[in-house]
């Protein structure tokens, strides 16, 4: 009988041992499933906390729909009835001292049209100007190794990428624009500017793509952590071992003997590490691949909800949410108006907001020695600044997550490269997986988790 061991129960585990059950069931056969989790629950980033009438997500807070299209998991799972999509509204930028709204018609932030460009009221004349070398300007240098800050700015302006673009982009991709490359953000920019000669024209070529309706989010009635629930639920010939830490891994010819902390070792042939690459790192603990694992980078987040008991009603009308374009005006990075956006969250009505603080804030180095009572204090700062609600909290949730957000730098493909060759020649059967390689959307991590689980289907 062979042995498969899962580490991290993350999404992207639950994921791969979920398509391995699948094809043990199909074939029956006798082949023996182990996912190992460090905490006492699995999901990893996915945390949903239910109290005082609210739903909050500690962590990932919504699915992109359009990228769950072709998927059948959520019927597999149980839960396409469970399904609720986000309540459409404007999103604004927060810049002098003001909520302006970004123009419906963009992308990320990027004008998906020249009237889009030309209605935006967070660009002066002279920056709309400068967007248009889009038009008439060819792409001779730029490839999708390269900064998206840079092909951006090359072409868009400074001042449109600044005030428009930038405070979208970064608050996504949880970095500067100039350290993140074309082709781990948004890579068919490039091939836009090649096929339609523009940017803009690209994006307003292939709108539909991008708005697909008013429904461009999903979660469920009980929140994100039903996905967790319903993939825990469904794994019945998986043995679970939670609250438990993988101390070491070492290599025994040609199979792996995992080490848990409690002095357990498993024999394993194969073994997925949908963990982050700091663990993962240490635990091949191998010289060789030292330098390729540091070439990968996280950054640090700190979530803040705070609910409140007047209705939601005090927000303006049609908007969801606003991120901060000037780190000198406001301490958190973005703030989303959770009861607006998602409905489900607040069953009352009450107003329900998210504040995020990135490490990429200037003021950030105080605010991670922070505790939560200091914290909710600045968050309350930042709401009646940017809000003007005075009110107390009726509640709040605060999250750290410390060096857990991958970063994908100009860097990072080349350093997954060479540790996927690396660890394919050295260890076979021990497959990297998980948001610090492969994309930090859900459903990026789901179809992470199933491609991994047929790299090792594909060697029976």
């Amino acid at each position: 009988m062979k042995t498969v061991v899962v580490i991290g129960g993350g999404i992207t585990g639950l994921s791969a041992m979920y398509e391995l059950q699948k094809w043990k069931k199909r074939n029956g056969l006798n082949l023996r499933l182990i996912l190992v989790e460090a905490s006492q629950q699995l999901g990893g980033k996915i945390r949903t906390v239910k109290q005082d009438g609210f739903i909050m997500e500690a962590g990932a807070d919504s699915i992109v729909a359009r990228k769950m299209e072709s998927m059948s998991i959520f019927e597999e799972l149980g839960l396409a009835t469970e399904i609720v999509y986000n309540a459409t509204g404007r999103s604004f930028i927060y810049i002098d001292g003001e909520l302006k709204p970004i123009p419906d018609d963009a992308v990320f932030g990027i004008p998906a049209s020249i009237e889009s460009l030309a209605k935006s009221t967070l660009v002066s004349a002279e920056g709309k100007v400068a967007a248009l070398k889009d038009f008439y300007t060819k792409n001779e240098t730029f490839t999708k190794i390269d900064s998206i800050g840079s092909f951006l700015e090359h072409f868009l302006g400074r001042e449109l990428v600044e005030k428009q673009i930038a405070p979208v982009l970064s608050g996504v991709y949880s970095g500067k624009l100039s350290d993140l490359t074309i082709a781990s953000t948004l890579p068919y920019l490039i091939d836009y500017k090649e096929k339609y000669g523009s940017i803009i024209k690209g994006l307003e070529a292939n709108k539909q793509k991008f708005k697909g309706g008013e429904r461009k989010f999903l979660s469920f009635q009980n929140g994100l952590g039903s996905l967790i629930d319903a993939f825990e639920e469904k794994l019945d010939e998986v043995e679970i071992l939670l609250n438990t830490n993988v101390t070491k891994i070492e290599q025994e010819g040609s199979n792996y003997q995992v080490v848990l902390n409690n002095q357990e070792i498993i024999q394993a042939d194969y073994i997925i590490l949908s963990i982050p690459h700091t663990v993962a790192g240490s635990l091949i603990n191998d010289p060789d691949l030292s330098q390729d694992f540091a070439g990968l980078k996280n950054s640090s987040l700190i979530s803040v909800y705070v609910g409140f008991d007047v209705p939601d009603s005090v927000l303006p009308a049609d908007g969801t949410g606003f991120i901060a374009a000037n780190t000198d005006e406001l301490s958190c990075n973005a703030c989303t108006w959770t009861s607006r956006k998602w409905e489900h969250t607040s069953k009352s009505g009450n107003l329900l907001v998210r504040l995020f603080y990135k490490s990429s804030h200037p003021a950030f180095g105080g605010l991670k020695e922070m505790d939560q009572e200091e914290l909710l204090k600045v968050a309350l700062g930042d709401i009646h600044k940017s809000l003007g609600i005075t009110a107390n909290p009726a509640d709040s949730v605060i999250t750290k997550w410390t060096e857990q957000m991958p970063n994908y730098l100009i860097t990072h493909p080349k350093s997954v490269e060479a540790l996927e060759s690396k660890m394919a020649a050295v260890y076979p059967g021990v497959i990297l997986a998980g948001c610090s390689y492969y994309g930090v959307g859900i459903p990026d991590c789901i179809e992470n988790g199933i491609d991994s689980a047929k790299k090792i289907v594909q060697t029976f």
